[in-house]
């Protein structure tokens, strides 16, 4: 296991961190999973009070582990709230709930829209509770999570309050890219969020991209894509029991920087994406937005380049259901809502039929209503 510098918190973490939101089975297990972690070398542990009892579980593992809190590193993650009172009450209620007097690091859990920025920065919003916490020892290390916009994301890291974010950012999403360089330039720790699961579901990957990326597999070269990336502090592990954490594991020590293969493999996907998508190969710009009917065109263009180029339809149904059932966490409607208006063409460089666009990946996407995990 290799360590990285959690920016200027000068903490050192495992390049891999225990999420706990899907060790729930029994508290038997979350201890299982918890101790085979540090085992193998893992020393940051992450919780959130939004994920059911996953803090109460934690705590109890690290009851079981007195002679390794010392050596371990503690987020444990709380939504933004209006006032400094409810934040100060969420602290204590998280601490009890972990069995322990302090944590190393506190995330703002999910600042997603310009109103939880607005709370964090007014002068009687929930920082001023976060600020107390860490005055009075209970917090060492403040920083914030997001599944919000860009936009955001950059004004929360400008704001100079935290210490860390914790963000989505993969080979297959690389929107948040200018954030992760601005939290790089700013001396910030950055960690990613299930590069598994929310990278792409790569764990169970289609035939045509295990092809494309072939002597590699598509989950080790998402982690490569991380692991070599300097200003990427740890990556999110949300294993469910103790034989999740074998495989990632095993690539641990591999942050070095990409081997010619690898960056060979790279440009075989950008150039297949190219000829598969052809002429309606979507870009990713954003120019496209605002959709008047709050369609978020460009990530329902994403997942229809990833199901047309690499056949990763399953993960495109996964996220697309995700639309008008996730609120904050996944926001816009499905590209169903369309109504031909127009306002999108004139500003797409590309010069897309995005209202044919949009319909065909609800042909294509289209399902079951999905949920978030948690919240």
């Amino acid at each position: 296991m290799h360590y990285h510098r959690l920016g200027k918190t000068n903490l050192y973490l495992s390049v891999f961190s225990l999420g706990t939101m899907r060790y729930l089975a029994s508290p038997e297990n979350a201890v299982a999973t918890v101790r085979q972690a540090v085992a193998l070398g893992i020393n940051h542990l992450e919780t959130a009070r939004g994920y059911g009892k996953s803090e109460e579980y934690l705590g109890a593992a690290l009851r079981e582990m007195p002679a390794r809190r010392e050596h371990l590193y503690i987020t444990t993650k709380i939504p933004p709230t209006q006032d400094a009172g409810e934040m100060s009450r969420c602290i204590d209620e998280s601490l009890d709930r972990l069995g322990v007097e302090w944590v190393d690091c506190l995330a703002i859990h999910g600042i997603n829209t310009p109103q939880h920025l607005e709370w964090v920065l007014a002068a009687d919003g929930c920082m001023q509770a976060v600020q107390q916490a860490v005055a009075d020892g209970k917090v060492r290390h403040v920083g914030f999570s997001t599944h919000g916009p860009l936009e955001v994301i950059l004004a929360a890291i400008n704001s100079d309050l935290f210490e860390f974010v914790n963000l989505h950012y993969y080979y297959f999403f690389q929107r948040n890219a200018p954030a992760v360089e601005l939290a790089h330039q700013k001396d910030m720790g950055v960690l990613i969020i299930s590069p598994a699961d929310k990278g792409g579901q790569l764990y169970t990957p289609p035939a045509t991209l295990e092809q494309l990326c072939h002597p590699f597999s598509p989950l080790a070269l998402n982690y490569r894509f991380l692991l070599s990336d300097p200003r990427v502090t740890t990556l999110s592990l949300g294993a469910a029991n103790p034989e999740e954490l074998e495989w990632p594991l095993s690539v641990a020590d591999q942050d070095e920087p990409l081997m010619p293969a690898e960056i060979e493999v790279f440009k075989r996907l950008e150039t297949h994406a190219l000829t598969a998508l052809g002429t309606d190969k979507c870009s990713q710009c954003y120019a496209c937005l605002p959709c008047p009917e709050n369609i978020n065109i460009p990530e329902v263009l994403r997942l229809r380049n990833l199901a047309v180029a690499y056949e990763m339809s399953e993960y495109g149904k996964y996220r697309y259901a995700m639309f008008e059932n996730a609120g904050h966490w996944f926001p816009g409607m499905k590209g169903s809502r369309c109504t031909e208006c127009g306002d999108c063409l004139p500003r797409c460089p590309e010069q897309l039929n995005i209202p044919a666009l949009l319909q065909d990946a609800h042909q294509r996407l289209k399902g079951p209503e999905g949920r978030r995990l948690w919240g």
